[in-house]
């Protein structure tokens, strides 16, 4: 019967968010941007500093309550996140040095990081953008690299909604997780 009560629980209250350190997930993040800097080779391109997102920001807005018993915060106009609870994402930018609107860019070092363990979960082309999505190998991070005709390249990767220990460092403005500095790609942040 316990069994029987732990998938009730389940179905009512959802799965838990797991639980991660923030700063370690920080740290694998810009690992997977940096092996994407490394499989591009776009060695003569530089960081876009007037690229809107950048850095390694956490959010929570998006970590909702699951379960059919917190169905009704869902149906909210602006539902609720859970306390303690963020996805934390690592982004950055080049501009020049790339190939002609980004042809080929975003699909360029694709080979590369398959060899390393990535899986492609979507590619699309258009007139505004070329975007390649992966899984990283041995987690459930995507990494998605965008490439705009107004000679950018935007490399990201991102980690869903975790629970971070009690004892966590906070700081910012929002009282977030704090975190570490963005190091990748660090050819280019010597």
């Amino acid at each position: 019967m316990v069994w029987v009560d732990q998938g009730l629980d389940r179905f009512l209250e959802g799965d838990p968010y797991p639980v991660a350190d923030p700063e370690a997930t920080a740290q694998r993040l810009d690992g997977h941007t940096q092996h994407v800097y490394d499989a591009l080779r776009l060695f003569d391109a530089e960081l876009a500093d007037n690229w809107p997102g950048g850095g390694v920001e956490t959010d929570g807005s998006s970590c909702y309550y699951r379960g059919f018993s917190n169905q009704s915060k869902q149906l909210s106009d602006s539902p609720p996140s859970v306390p303690g609870a963020v996805d934390v994402d690592s982004e950055w930018a080049l501009k020049g040095g790339l190939p002609d609107a980004g042809e080929g860019s975003a699909s360029a070092g694709e080979g590369e990081l398959g060899r390393q363990g990535c899986k492609v979960t979507s590619y699309e082309e258009s007139k505004f953008r070329n975007e390649l999505s992966m899984r990283a190998p041995g987690t459930d991070d995507t990494v998605t690299v965008e490439a705009y005709p107004s000679d950018r390249l935007m490399v990201r990767a991102y980690a869903e909604c975790a629970r971070y220990p009690s004892g966590t460092p906070m700081g910012g403005a929002y009282g977030d997780p704090e975190l570490p500095s963005q190091q990748a790609p660090l050819q280019l942040r010597r």
